[in-house]
């Protein structure tokens, strides 16, 4: 099998591209106790799902979340050893004797290669660092942080698929926060010699950016639109750095997951797959250059049913939202790709809230976004002339049905073929040769 190629920031520095510099449509899922809670069998059965359906990225942690160092993974290892303090230390790593955690994480960034998946890898949960919740322990300072990032990046120098991302759902607070996370860059990068992207994940309702733009190790932004209120308005995040300087990528790595209670509450409902729908096509439509989705049982790798967690692992595998994601990536790779742009001015006018629509075009293309299937005047002009070719494309299905042929001059109004929740539509427009 060949290696996949590794990523780099396109020459614009609004995307993520292949060495050789063709386009790469991050479509992520979010699978944070991968390493941490399941075994081989089990890895290779979520990974050979997730490629079914089209996803190239998987996002995971190596000091998870869930009690990571203080409690073994499915063969009964743990990712560091403990000092003579007792204290577990970063520049221990655990490689003793056979099939040790490490082995484990190997073997699975191996197989979702030969998938056709790169995994982002954080190398931990923030609250390694920052107990501002959960259950830690903090064990990073910034000097041990850098010996444990320059071992990761010699152990995954020759990985391919290898995109580190820092940070983890914790705020930086302090200048410990920043220095751990700085130590940590300049540990990988020594480690790996700079060969693989970096960049952060952070805690809920922002992005990498409030902190860290200018940071010149962090490649590109990472929002976490996150699980609060229902009303999609991660378009603004998006948006928010697409205007920052210098540019650099941006993406939602954690927006509302799928069967995730709505602000954290059972009571309030779950988001379904309009949610989800809603959230992938608001960000890309904003300019981001690809998504991640998340279902609540699958980051967790959840084996028992309770009212917050309300299915098996297993499951949540065939939900509607997580098969839907694969019809966002086909729309945006069957079009011109690196001229790719938001472009508001291709709607008349907006509705607000949860009816707000997006659009984005390109050379000879545009995509307008409806997300409960209202009428819109689309704006035409900007094609000079030329004639314009319509199509509805179902965000549910992937299927087109055209509409038919208009001046590349004119305002026109349009209806999608539904409407109400869940009756979200895409109007595709392109100039006809």
């Amino acid at each position: 099998m060949e290696d996949l190629q590794r990523l780099k920031v396109s020459d614009n520095n609004r995307f993520l591209v292949h060495e050789d510099g063709t386009p790469f449509f991050w479509l992520g899922d979010t699978t944070w106790e991968l390493f941490h809670k399941l075994n081989r069998e089990e890895a290779v059965e979520y990974l050979e799902n997730r490629a079914e359906l089209k996803f190239n990225v998987v996002q995971a942690v190596a000091l998870s979340e869930f009690e990571g160092l203080t409690t073994d993974n499915y063969y009964g290892r743990r990712p560091l050893k403990l000092n003579a303090e007792g204290l577990y230390d970063p520049t221990m790593p655990d490689t003793d004797g056979d099939y040790h955690y490490w082995n484990h994480v190997d073997y699975i960034v191996d197989r979702a290669a030969e998938l056709g998946i790169y995994i982002a890898l954080l190398p931990t949960w923030g609250d390694k660092y920052n107990l501002a919740w959960g259950k830690g322990p903090v064990v990073f300072d910034a000097d041990n942080a850098r010996v444990y990032g320059k071992w990761l990046g010699e152990r995954y120098k020759d990985r391919t698929n290898i995109i580190w991302v820092l940070g983890g759902d914790r705020p930086l607070h302090t200048g410990l926060h920043f220095d751990v996370n700085r130590s940590l860059a300049a540990g990988l990068s020594e480690g790996d010699g700079g060969s693989n992207l970096i960049t952060f994940h952070p805690c809920g309702n922002t992005s990498s950016s409030l902190h860290l733009h200018n940071e010149s190790w962090l490649d590109f932004n990472m929002i976490q639109s996150g699980h609060h209120a229902q009303v999609r308005v991660n378009y603004g995040h998006v948006s928010a750095d697409y205007a920052k300087t210098p540019a650099k990528p941006t993406l939602d790595a954690e927006p509302c997951y799928e069967d995730h209670p709505i602000n954290f509450k059972e009571a309030n409902g779950y988001f379904d797959q309009a949610d989800v729908r809603q959230a992938a096509y608001y960000a890309v439509f904003s300019g981001a250059f690809g998504h991640t989705y998340g279902h609540h049982c699958i980051w967790s790798m959840t084996t028992e049913q309770t009212p917050y967690f309300i299915m098996e692992w297993r499951e949540a595998l065939n939900r509607p939202g997580a098969a839907q994601m694969q019809h966002i990536r086909g729309l945006i790779e069957s079009h011109s790709f690196l001229d790719r742009v938001p472009d508001q001015s291709l709607l008349a006018a907006n509705l607000e809230g949860a009816n707000y629509m997006v659009a984005t075009r390109g050379e000879r293309y545009g995509l307008i976004y409806s997300p409960n299937g209202l009428a819109f005047t689309a704006v035409l002009r900007g094609w000079n002339g030329s004639r314009v070719s319509a199509s509805w494309f179902d965000p549910r299905t992937g299927l087109y049905s055209k509409i038919g042929e208009y001046e590349g001059s004119d305002e026109v109004r349009f209806t999608p073929p539904t409407s109400g929740r869940g009756c979200d539509w895409v109007l595709e427009l392109s100039i006809i040769e």
